[in-house]
């Protein structure tokens, strides 16, 4: 009875907040709606975020990388060749996982603090080719003026920061619900089970590179996907979009929400962004240092003292309970065996 009442508690929680995205537009100036479109893209970074920290154990620093792989073909797409906002979102997808899966072979023998370590150089080497290779990115100067897309063909542009922001609601909620869905099918499984017990796994059959490659990939086409919203939330992409302050405040946001929550790594990766830019108007110079203190303070209010096990791959199962010390107690014989 009592999971049921969380469970409906949750759902009630969910329901409340999406009605609320979907009115903000609404009782908020352009200013702001815009500011929410550009949160809700950076939120789907987290859930990226998520699937590679909490559900496959692979903590990272990285994902700003095909982000930026994403808003970068997003923009050069609108400027040049088409207005379609699926178009754009496929492509951008596409180049996100392109660069993923050309850096999937440093990740997947990787583990623990090796992957965090990878990842990082990833993203600081995308954001110094990006702002160097002006031609195409217009260098530290960034891409303006990229024009407003359509929704589909034949609907018109959107041409307000309400309509931008409202695009950018669904195709966040459509993106996250069919991450979710997936997580429940056996694909999830597998990758919960290898980053509990990857040795139980690849003793059963399983090749868990492939499925460690699989979940980098998918990861990289979803934070593609959100750098083709930001296109369209801000009309402009730079550097400065994409660069470690971005990396690290998503990785917080996850670790607030529960790196294994796809749910709550969004809603925490737009909180700490929107808090962090609120906070640079409020406080500025001194937004990092409440940042920090504030996630100091979360993980010593988390359950069990903020010592959670951490979600690296090659773990035992949480449900596997440590042996005491002492010496083995003796199996009884089986009937009719000899002593």
């Amino acid at each position: 009875m009592r999971d049921e009442a969380v469970r409906a508690l949750r759902r009630g929680v969910a329901v409340l907040v999406l009605a609320g995205l979907v009115l903000a537009p609404w009782a908020v100036d352009d200013y702001t709606a815009a500011l929410l479109a550009r949160t809700l893209a950076l939120g789907l970074v987290g859930v990226s975020v998520a699937l590679l920290t909490g559900v496959a154990g692979l903590p990272t620093l990285g994902q700003t990388a095909p982000y930026a792989a994403g808003a970068y073909a997003s923009a050069v797409l609108g400027s040049q060749l088409s207005d379609v906002g699926v178009v754009h979102l496929a492509v951008a997808a596409a180049a996100g996982a392109a660069l993923a899966a050309a850096t999937a072979p440093l990740v997947v023998s990787a583990r623990g603090v090796v992957v965090l370590m990878i990842t990082l150089a990833v993203g600081e080497l995308v954001v110094t080719v990006v702002g160097r290779w002006r031609s195409v990115t217009g260098g530290t100067d960034g891409l303006a003026g990229i024009p407003p897309v359509r929704p589909l063909w034949g609907l018109p542009v959107l041409a307000t920061d309400r309509a931008r922001y409202l695009y950018t609601l669904v195709v966040v909620a459509v993106l996250v619900g069919a991450v979710l869905l997936i997580l429940r099918s056996r694909v999830g499984l597998l990758l919960r089970a290898g980053r509990d017990d990857e040795a139980r796994l690849r003793a059963s059959g399983h090749r868990v590179p492939v499925h460690v490659a699989g979940v980098h990939v998918a990861a990289g086409a979803v934070a593609g996907a959100a750098g083709s919203l930001l296109v369209v939330a801000q009309q402009f992409v730079s550097p400065a979009d994409f660069g470690f302050d971005t990396s690290a405040l998503l990785l917080l946001g996850v670790v607030i929400g529960g790196t294994a929550s796809v749910g709550g790594a969004l809603v925490g990766a737009a909180i700490v962004i929107a808090g962090r830019d609120w906070l640079f108007g409020v406080l500025p110079g001194y937004a990092p240092l409440v940042l920090g203190v504030a996630f100091v303070v979360t993980v010593h209010l988390l359950p069990g003292d903020g010592h959670r096990p951490p979600a690296v791959r090659g773990r035992r199962l949480p449900g596997l309970a440590a042996r005491p010390p002492g010496p083995t107690p003796e199996r009884p014989a089986p009937t009719g065996a000899r002593a």
